[in-house]
This record gives C-alpha cells, structure tokens and sequence, in this order.
C-alpha cells in the first residue's frame, strides 16, 4: 500500500522535501539530505544511496544513510568496484527496479547484505556522467508503480534543488576568488608601485609562466603578505 494515497498529501509531502532540499546550502548537503529523505518519502524504502558513474569506468558513492548502504555501493578500501550492471540501463530509462535480489541472479552483493530488493533512479545524466539514487528494502518486491512514480516524482525536486545550491556555491567562490585576486593586486601595487592593471597583469603572467591557476596564486600571495612573507613577482 502506498504510503501517500491521497494525491494531497503526497504534494504536501514532496512541497515539504522540496523546501529542506533548497535549504541545504550545498550540493553535498543536498545529496545527504535527499538520500535520509528517500527514505521518508518512498514507499518501501529502508535504505538509500546516491552514487556516481563515470560512463565506462568505475562508480563512487556520495550520499548514503547507513553503513548498509556504503557496502551495496563502495567497494573495500584499496578495491575497485564496477558499477552494478543495473545502474547501465539508467543511460536510457528512468527507473531500474529489483524485484528479488535472491531470485533473479543480478544482485549477489545486495542478497549478502539481506537486501532483496532495490529501486534505482536517474537523478543526472549527462555523456559522461551518470548519477543514480538508489532506495534498498529487505522485503522482495517492496517497490511498486507507485514507488517508481514518487520517486520520479521526488528526482525531480532533487534535480532542481542540486541546480540552485551549485548556482550559489559558484557565485560565492567566484566573489570569494574576487575578493581574493583584488587583495593579491593591491599587495602588488603597493610592493612595485604600480597601478591595478599592471599588478593585474604581472598577477596574470606568474599564473601562466608557474602553470598555477589565478586563484591559487592570489592566495599564495596574499598568505605570505599576511604571514609576514615575500612573494616574487
């Protein structure tokens, strides 16, 4: 039976997950709480994930709520782990479902850790890079067409939610980088006694010829000057 049968309550529920995704400030602050919250919301849901795959290559895993969930997903240390064969089909379908991780022979690793079955969703999707939320049920068959739609339905919010907190981390590190550089120009100015476009431009130059980014340098100058050191030009 589906945890939200009322059409009503379900909104009032994905309104509500909506608001704390959009609170979380970061986007890994925003896969940990999507994760605890597919477990609220998904019917069936015991466990969740969020992992990654790189298209052709190995998977890492982000998010989790316990350590049940980090053994289906991450591999032992000094491992490597394949993504699980399931997770490949989500590059071309939505929702991947495991009705019985015992019986149907793709799930070994889950059925060892009592996990019989598994819902899995496309949260991101790019050439690439795929990005999959899985839910975990030690029930066979704990996820129905229900299960499927709300967690669809949750994706999305998710999705939208990981869009505006990587927007605002961008925002704050391009003003923290300006701040920054501004500060490295102004020692400059005041060292070589030059105007802003020409420690700007000597800033520029040590960046290109040290093979270091812009950022990194103005904060490498800016350290020194505070800590009482020198930096070349």
């Amino acid at each position: 039976m589906p945890r939200f049968p009322a059409g009503f309550e379900l909104a009032e529920a994905l309104t509500a997950a909506a608001r704390d995704l959009h609170d979380t400030g970061t986007p890994d602050n925003t896969l940990r709480a999507a994760a605890e919250l597919a477990v609220r919301l998904l019917p069936g849901a015991e466990h969740a994930g969020i992992s990654e795959i790189e298209r052709g290559s190995r998977s890492r895993t982000l998010a989790w709520t316990d350590e049940v969930v980090r053994s289906a997903e991450s591999a032992p240390e000094g491992e490597a782990r394949e993504p699980h064969p399931d997770w490949e089909r989500l590059w071309t379908t939505p929702v991947v479902r495991i009705e019985d991780s015992e019986a149907d022979g793709a799930g070994t690793a889950l059925a060892g850790l009592g996990l019989r079955s598994a819902l899995s969703l496309r949260l991101r999707a790019d050439r690439r890079r795929l990005t999959v939320l899985t839910a975990y049920a030690r029930a066979p068959r704990a996820f129905d067409d229900d299960a499927a739609r709300i967690g669809r339905l949750f994706t999305e919010h998710v999705g939208l939610a990981l869009d505006s907190t990587t927007v605002r981390e961008q925002l704050t590190e391009a003003m923290r980088t300006r701040d920054l550089i501004g500060q490295a120009t102004g020692i400059l100015m005041e060292r070589l006694g030059i105007d802003a476009a020409g420690a700007f431009e000597s800033l520029v130059r040590a960046s290109q010829r040290e093979n270091v980014k812009l950022r990194d340098l103005a904060r490498r100058l800016v350290d020194a000057n505070h800590g009482g050191g020198t930096a070349g030009r």
